[in-house]
């Protein structure tokens, strides 16, 4: 799954959101150090994911109901 993300999805969403840079961006308030966007990025992997596996499940379902009739 990680490699799909990594490899096929990713550069799509990076193609409409150019460079980089946004996936490494961090917020310091004095000693204490954010990674928002290490956060921003495993958070579009996680809603990426849930979708594919909703899909597929979903998918399974109701070939499962079709096939019990």
């Amino acid at each position: 799954m990680k490699s799909l993300v990594d490899n096929i999805l990713m550069p799509v969403i990076t193609f409409f959101i150019p460079g980089g840079e946004w996936q490494t961006a961090t917020l310091t308030i004095g000693p204490i150090v954010i990674s928002w966007g290490k956060f921003l990025v495993d958070l579009i992997y996680f809603i990426i994911v849930a979708v594919i596996v909703f899909l597929i499940a979903k998918k399974v379902l109701k070939e499962e109901k079709v096939t019990k009739k």
